[in-house]
């Protein structure tokens, strides 16, 4: 598989490690889009949204975003969690995964 982000989870490709548990990994954004932005994405492949069909993983990455906001200082100002699903969702990368943005105020656009 040439899932980029199985490969940044299995090391293969480097990355800034935000976060980490035994169903997660979460990492800096290399295009950010706000001061804070984080990409958690399961361990195992999962392409959207709609293939989910673990709990402990969902429960798993909105831990993550909610200490990922800690880490990274943004939990008391605020911060935003956007999940893109399918090609119409613009989802780019076919692993599911959720953005953790913050660090500034943010209005509806992100650019």
């Amino acid at each position: 598989m040439d899932c980029i982000f199985c490969r940044i989870v299995s090391g293969e490709v480097p990355s800034t490690k935000v976060y980490e548990d035994e169903l997660v990994y979460a990492f800096e954004d290399i295009q950010p889009l706000a001061p804070v932005h984080v990409i958690v994405v399961p361990k195992r492949h999962v392409a959207t949204l709609n293939e989910l069909d673990d709990s402990d993983v969902w429960f798993s990455m909105l831990k993550a975003a909610k200490e990922t906001a800690k880490i990274k200082g943004v939990a008391e100002t605020g911060y935003r969690i956007a999940v893109n699903c399918g090609r119409d969702g613009t989802q780019i990368v076919m692993h599911l995964h959720l953005h953790v943005l913050g660090g500034r105020l943010l209005d509806g656009k992100l650019g």
